[in-house]
């Protein structure tokens, strides 16, 4: 595997040469974006040192040289992230996750009955949830426990995927996470299979896979159109669990005095009166 090569590439031919100051010079190009000599040029580096690179030939980098790259190739924070992180990784190690919640993020979830909520992984498995999210999303406790993944639900399960109003935007976004985790953990077996299931499920995924853009968690606003309560504009806002760095909390609230407020609390009385517990 030679992730760091790959990203480096993906990101190279996602740069406009004319945004970074480098004209038209006539000769025709074979590829998008830069050239390996141009990317060499901006990043004040041997343009073997780059082919080195991207070849997986090198992989000891100066943090001095990977700020130049990240510079040249105009990466966003996460993306700098990401590269940092490529090329710090130390083979053979992998990071254990755990796969349970704690009784005591459960119980929160459960007294938390006006807001959908949920423990994740970092790579979107559902932990725990409660009555809310389930009215919202999907019936998690029907699911096996290896189906309970966000990212696999949005690209692998028709029901769920009608749920976003924009699903491509949505479902890339998935990607992204995924892809930032894949550099985090690049031995994770379960994580592994998970890519290798989308990869080999969804054609849309394979394609934007191959992209490498990358993103961590962030607060999002995301719309749902629910088969019962119509349309919502939720905020879906992330929290760290300080008791396991590899888990967070995620909850779903709406403006107030907003449709969308409304439309949540329709939700949340018909689910509790719905529902099982």
């Amino acid at each position: 595997m030679n992730e760091l090569g790959d990203f480096l590439r993906a990101r190279r031919a996602a740069v406009d040469p004319r945004q970074v100051g480098i004209p038209d010079d006539g000769r025709l190009r074979r590829v998008a974006g830069l050239r390996r000599e141009e990317l060499a040029l901006l990043a004040h580096v041997s343009v073997d040192y780059v082919v080195r690179l991207e070849q997986g030939r090198s992989r000891r980098v100066s943090r001095p040289i990977l700020d130049a790259l990240a510079d040249a190739l105009q990466l966003a924070a996460d993306e700098r992230d990401y590269l940092f992180t490529l090329a710090d990784v130390a083979p053979g190690v992998a990071m254990a996750r755990r796969h349970q919640a704690s009784p005591q993020l459960e119980q929160l979830l459960s007294t938390m009955h006006d807001v959908p909520a949920m423990v994740l992984s970092r790579t979107m498995d559902v932990l725990a949830w409660n009555r809310g999210a389930t009215a919202l999303l999907t019936d998690f406790a029907q699911l096996a426990a290896p189906h309970r993944n966000l990212i696999r639900l949005t690209f692998l399960d028709e029901d769920f995927r009608a749920r976003y109003a924009d699903w491509p935007r949505a479902a890339r976004e998935c990607v992204a996470v995924l892809r930032m985790e894949a550099g985090r953990h690049p031995d994770d077996a379960g994580l592994a299979a998970l890519i290798d299931e989308l990869n080999a499920g969804d054609a849309d995924f394979r394609t934007w896979w191959a992209t490498y853009q990358v993103r961590g968690p962030h607060q999002l606003t995301k719309t749902y159109l629910h088969p019962v309560a119509g349309a919502l504009t939720l905020e879906v806002q992330q929290f760290t669990v300080d008791s396991d760095p590899e888990q967070f909390l995620i909850a779903y609230t709406a403006a107030p005095d907003s449709p969308s407020y409304d439309a949540l609390r329709f939700l949340l009385q018909w689910s509790s009166a719905s529902l099982p517990s």
